[in-house]
């Protein structure tokens, strides 16, 4: 059979985050197509590009490992989406060995971490909870070896 087209693999991606929401009570899928879109903007393949769709499925439970792994998708964006997955009571530097070690991961990573770390979506968190992941995002991308993008919430960590 041949592989989902990326337009197949939004729409699942859309359907199976349906009735989930961010942490700003935003629709989850807003998250996944601009993770999609900085994988497009910063040169990912195909393959990258579905795995940002599918990026946060098996962890948020809204597809299964089972349902990725018999998915008629390439071995590298079952890889990829894998690796981007975090493990319950997962080590930081594990999870990050890991996308760094399962090529053409980083890329969806970055892509998502600078969504995420956007200020604006920081914004409208309460100030816990922003202090917080500014500084979970700011380590993330020392771990990467990413350089803090202007603008990003490592940047903000920083000063």
């Amino acid at each position: 059979m041949p592989n989902l087209t990326l337009a197949e693999v939004e729409a699942v991606a859309r359907a199976a985050h349906a009735t989930q929401t961010d942490k700003a009570g935003r629709p989850y899928t807003e998250h996944l197509a601009a993770v999609a879109e900085g994988v497009r903007a910063r040169g990912g393949s195909e393959e990258q590009i579905a795995a940002a769709w599918l990026h946060d499925a098996v962890e948020d439970g809204a597809l299964s490992a089972g349902w990725l792994a018999a998915a008629e998708l390439p071995q590298a964006t079952k890889d990829m989406v894998l690796a981007v997955t975090k493990r319950p009571g997962e080590d930081l530097r594990a999870y990050t060995r890991r996308v760094l070690a399962t090529p053409g991961a980083l890329l969806v990573k970055e892509a998502d971490l600078a969504h995420n770390a956007d200020p604006g979506r920081l914004a409208v968190l309460d100030e816990a909870t922003r202090a917080r992941l500014t500084l979970k995002y700011a380590e993330v991308h020392r771990l990467l070896g990413l350089e803090p993008r202007p603008g990003t919430a490592a940047r903000t960590a920083s000063l």
